[in-house]
């Protein structure tokens, strides 16, 4: 693929509704590049993320999202988004669901159960296709609140 078709093509993702906006003066090609973390895009990648990191724990209760700390794109046959997100522990229980609704689970309340681990994602989407993949995660726990008087 020649150069100057990839920089056509680079230009005109910035006028396609399904990635998010960005400055299309400062887009390098294959470089990522910061996207705000309420963008419909990326909280769908979040949440895709979380099914993820839910479905490979041994947890008995299921994890939600609760801070997007960054987020990131990169244009690799169709969007990578990079993210790093807060995932805390939820009341609701595993019980074989795959996709639950995790709006409707509250973060548990109980300290001795409260929990929170620090994840970076990277989820693959091609929209055009309805597909969606996460490539990689890797999640570690936060450090609890300090107890100290």
């Amino acid at each position: 693929m020649g150069l100057s078709y990839m920089l056509l093509l680079f230009s005109g993702l910035c006028s396609i509704a399904f990635f998010p906006p960005v400055s299309c003066q400062r887009l390098v090609p294959g470089a990522p590049y910061k996207i705000n973390t309420n963008d419909k895009g990326v909280l769908k990648a979040v949440l895709h993320g979380t099914y993820s990191f839910n479905n490979q724990t041994n947890d008995a209760f299921l994890f939600k999202p609760s801070a997007i700390e960054k987020a990131n794109g990169q244009i690799v046959k169709g969007l990578k988004y990079i993210l790093e997100v807060d995932l805390s522990r939820t009341v609701c229980r595993k019980n074989g669901h795959r996709d639950p609704d995790l709006a409707n689970c509250k973060f548990q309340p109980d300290s001795l159960l409260q929990q929170t681990f620090h994840c970076d994602f990277e989820v693959w989407t091609m929209p055009w296709l309805h597909f969606m993949k996460t490539t990689y995660f890797s999640c570690s726990p936060s450090d609890p609140p300090s107890t100290s008087p």
